[in-house]
């Protein structure tokens, strides 16, 4: 599903914004933008990570928000009710990769980690989080043994997330072929353990069950009371955010469900209502949305 633009409003006070601003593919989509575009102090901007403000790499630790990411939002932060970070990545290595903390603009941001157990906010500069849950501690003593005997090291990596693990094949000689070879013992492994598996981006997280990035993005809308929402992510652990603005729209709060568009997961494009290349397209977007709300 793709977008097209809409030249009813060409006019920009942003000398970066050029373009008018995209118009989503469905009548939902318009409807929530719309909504955000009218009442911008009721909007809620919430943002995926990895893939989204960020380009994905082969070392996530290496994964840097784009450039011009923390601009954009600083731009938009302020005419907006809220701006939030939804990841899976703890929420401190997400402000610290992001870039986040001490920026004009985005003293009232939250990041939201671990799918929403864990809360940092630009307000305290703290995360508050939760016990680590044991089904993690005993996962993480077991993963490496585990990968070796089933001959699954070779071309894996494991990511140490602090309330979950995740395994990495985007370094094997075949990717996809090592990902969908692990998803059955790796799905094994976690139950044995209390954990269920998000499958990612040529990426399988054993994280705890009970909390997702719908969960997350539904108790902070209504926390705030949204009077309107946009979600934008890139991957298969976003479905559950499409799914919150979804719920959100059908009791009534507008919403706008963005795909940061990649060849790697075709998921989320096809639920969308807009369609944007990749990072560098999310801030476009964010560039315009600052440009077009007072």
């Amino acid at each position: 599903m793709g977008s097209h633009t809409d030249s009813t409003d060409p006019h920009s006070t942003d000398p970066h914004v050029t373009d008018p601003l995209p118009k989503p593919a469905t009548a939902a989509g318009r409807d929530g933008l719309g909504a955000i575009l009218a009442r911008p102090d009721r909007a809620v901007i919430a943002l995926d990570f990895d893939g989204t403000l960020a380009p994905i790499v082969a070392d996530p630790e290496q994964a840097r928000a784009h450039p011009d990411a923390v601009p954009a939002l600083a731009a938009l932060a302020p005419k907006v009710a809220a701006v939030a970070v939804v990841t899976g990545r703890p929420a401190g290595v997400a402000v610290r990769h992001g870039g986040f903390a001490g920026v004009p603009g985005l003293e009232r941001l939250v990041v939201l980690g671990h799918y929403g157990a864990e809360r940092w906010d630009a307000v305290t500069g703290t995360v508050n989080a939760p016990a680590e849950h044991p089904g993690v501690v005993a996962a993480r003593a077991e993963l490496p043994g585990f990968l070796d005997r089933i001959g699954s090291w070779q071309g894996t990596w494991i990511e140490e997330k602090g309330r979950a693990l995740a395994v990495h094949t985007r370094r094997a000689s075949d990717p996809q072929a090592a990902f969908e070879a692990l998803r059955a013992p790796l799905t094994e492994l976690a139950a044995r353990n209390g954990l269920i598996v998000e499958p990612g981006r040529m990426v399988l997280e054993l994280r705890p069950p009970g909390m997702d990035k719908g969960v997350a993005l539904l108790e902070y809308a209504r926390e705030i009371s949204a009077g309107s929402v946009l979600y934008g992510g890139d991957d298969l652990g976003d479905l559950p955010a499409f799914a919150a603005v979804d719920t959100l729209r059908s009791d009534g709060t507008p919403g706008l469900l963005v795909c940061s568009g990649s060849d790697e997961v075709t998921e989320l494009s096809k639920r969308a209502d807009l369609v944007v290349d990749g990072p560098a397209g999310v801030v476009a977007l964010l560039r315009y949305l600052a440009a077009h709300v007072s």
